[in-house]
């Protein structure tokens, strides 16, 4: 029988785990002169397996980016934090390589989780001097690039998820940035968010609201984003919600 000390003690122990999940996703206060970014995660249940990441690198560069675990709670939030951990460190040690930072992430995890675990991830790299994003999409939704022009150009998955095989070799893609493009990075919590009449928003509706949204600032677009969400599904979230929104100046 469990007694009333332990289960306090569990709480204490949720409490703690929630804070350092939440401190996992904190935007550093530091900013690029040219990139302005934001990101904001909504987990379903208390922990969960969606995650944003801003790393700051050597050489006038920062790393974007998004993740989704298989599953959902606890053990979801495990391979989560073995993936944030593992991007953070392999980012830092080769900061102009994405290819390489996700091939380590992808070996990393497989050695460490159950052969049922994955995630699926975006990581992009981008370079102040030459405004370009260099970026490996692992399975993930694809991200957009948001033109000032109106048209879009899609990161689209270009290799498996993270996990899967030991022995995969990730490539990187180049994507040309100018100012005034945005872009915007997100998990399928958002896209597949469902009406009362079991309709889902989908991509379309996502980038509706971004559209709609008056300032092109980050913060703003992640607001609107999550505002248009709940609207939409009268606030019932049935999956982890990640969005990340990154404009250049």
């Amino acid at each position: 029988m469990m007694t009333e000390s332990v289960v306090v003690d569990v709480s204490q122990d949720w409490i703690l785990a929630c804070g350092l999940q939440e401190r996992f996703m904190e935007v550093p206060r530091s900013k690029t002169e040219s990139l302005l970014y934001n990101g904001r995660c909504r987990q379903v249940r208390a922990l969960g397996g969606d995650c944003f990441q801003f790393v700051p690198l050597a050489g006038h560069r920062v790393a974007l980016a998004v993740a989704d675990a298989s599953g959902k709670g606890l053990p979801a939030a495990l391979i989560m934090a073995n993936v944030q951990s593992s991007v953070r460190t392999a980012a830092l040690f080769a900061p102009e390589d994405p290819a390489s930072v996700v091939t380590a992430v992808n070996r990393q995890l497989h050695a460490c989780s159950p052969v049922d675990r994955y995630a699926t991830l975006f990581y992009g790299v981008f370079d102040e001097k030459t405004r370009t994003l260099q970026y490996v999409n692992a399975g993930h939704n694809p991200a957009a690039v948001m033109r000032c022009n109106g048209a879009i150009t899609w990161l689209a998955a270009c290799a498996p998820p993270v996990g899967f095989f030991a022995e995969t070799v990730y490539k990187a893609e180049t994507v040309q940035l100018y100012p005034g493009d945005l872009v915007v990075a997100y998990t399928d919590g958002i896209v597949e968010a469902t009406n009362a009449a079991g309709e889902e928003w989908g991509v379309e509706g996502f980038l509706a609201a971004v559209k709609r949204c008056r300032t092109r600032q980050p913060e703003s677009v992640v607001d609107a984003a999550f505002a248009a969400v709940e609207e939409f599904s009268d606030n019932n979230q049935t999956d982890d919600v990640t969005v990340l929104a990154a404009l250049v100046q």
